[in-house]
């Protein structure tokens, strides 16, 4: 998921992208990929997707917030991020990596 996430990010900075279109292009690419992932090696129970999902919530902050630290951004530039009333749409993608394993469970079974 970060090769996808970073090459999303190279390919808007190159091409000038508008920040909403990357954001929903970066959710449906990871939703193509968790699609094949969950076909690949299926989830068993509510309770491991929803494990799942919070597992990858928690590496996306943790690899966002690290990235940000090491390019030398304030807590505050980074927090700033994820104001949707500001517009930056950023959180919806970590929101969607922690749901998404269950959607993809839910949905896949009878």
């Amino acid at each position: 998921m970060i090769v996808i996430a970073v090459a999303n990010g190279a390919a808007r900075e190159a091409w000038l992208v508008p920040r909403w279109l990357s954001t929903m292009a970066l959710i449906v690419l990871l939703g193509l990929y968790m699609s094949f992932v969950f076909r690949r090696w299926p989830l068993s129970s509510s309770a491991q997707a929803i494990a799942v999902g919070a597992m990858w919530l928690a590496l996306t902050v943790a690899f966002e917030s690290g990235l940000g630290w090491w390019s030398g951004l304030s807590w505050a530039q980074m927090t700033a991020e994820y104001n949707l009333a500001a517009g930056r749409l950023w959180s919806l993608v970590p929101l969607w990596v922690g749901v998404a394993p269950y959607i993809f469970f839910r949905l896949t079974r009878p």
